[in-house]
């Protein structure tokens, strides 16, 4: 699994910077290359491998791929700023709003979102038709029934009268961080013109256990290790996984979750054991 996570971080890192290579020297599109250099690339994997599985090649694979990080990464542009998270750091490095100022991070998270739309709907991608799904559906995930509702909910939970309960974390962050990755793990079967309900599946509980360990690494990480601010959520006396079900809790309720995302992909045997693992990986990184 290691091998084709880093082989997909490479594929994808040196096609975002050929796409975005015309785009000049102007600040934001400095900051735009800033944004995307880094991370995981965890959805990418997903496009990827499930588009693998389904025989979708990786030349048309990476550009839905990159548009995912392109879109992921305008969402943590935009959380980071005063307004929203107000966070310094990013991934170990000064966030954009840091290193530039408030008014490009804004423009830069405004750009990476139109430029994943511009991805998804290139050519090499496929016919008119599945172009069109795919920009549809990833404005879905990403809009106000998805992504941003997640985070508007999460905004309106700061202000509430009483703390959010379990089943309005888990909805909240369905959308938050979940309705991404579900998107990235459903595309491979969208390009081929397969069933991604199983792959629905998968991404639902993978979904839900990488928030799940988000959480956890808020109260047992550092910052340095994590490359990023930890234990603001306790200090603001935010409801979390973790503050309702308890670390323990809440460790076991992810592995649960990863338990039946592995048991979503046993219709394709043997060639989803990069999935399998990816999905273990989740609630193992403390980054």
């Amino acid at each position: 699994m290691r091998d084709r996570l880093e082989a997909a971080q490479r594929a994808v890192a040196a096609h975002l910077v050929r796409v975005l290579a015309p785009f000049g020297d102007v600040p934001v599109a400095q900051a735009m290359r800033y944004a995307v250099t880094g991370g995981k690339r965890i959805r990418a994997t997903l496009v990827i491998e499930g588009a693998r599985l389904h025989g979708v090649r990786l030349e048309r694979a990476l550009w839905p791929a990159a548009a995912i990080e392109a879109m992921h990464a305008y969402s943590l542009v935009h959380d980071d700023l005063p307004a929203m998270d107000d966070d310094a750091l990013r991934r170990g490095q000064p966030t954009v709003h840091m290193r530039w100022d408030e008014a490009t991070a804004i423009l830069t998270g405004d750009a990476l979102q139109a430029l994943a739309f511009e991805l998804v709907t290139h050519k090499q991608v496929g016919c008119g038709d599945l172009r069109a799904d795919l920009a549809r559906s990833l404005a879905c995930a990403a809009g106000a029934q998805g992504m941003v509702l997640g985070q508007a909910l999460d905004i309106a939970a700061e202000t509430a009268p009483q703390p959010l309960d379990l089943d309005q974390i888990t909805a909240l962050q369905a959308g938050k961080t979940g309705a991404l990755i579900e998107w990235a793990a459903t595309c491979g079967a969208r390009m081929a013109g397969a069933d991604p309900a199983p792959l629905s599946d998968y991404a639902a509980a993978v979904g839900l256990a990488f928030q799940i360990q988000d959480d956890v690494i808020d109260v047992t990480g550092n910052a340095a290790a994590a490359g990023k601010a930890v234990g603001k959520d306790a200090a603001a006396g935010k409801a979390t996984f973790v503050s309702l079900l308890g670390l323990d809790g809440a460790t076991r309720r992810a592995a649960t979750l990863v338990d039946e995302a592995v048991d979503a992909l046993s219709i394709y045997g043997k060639d989803a054991e990069t999935l399998r693992q990816l999905a273990r990986f989740v609630i193992s990184r403390q980054t």
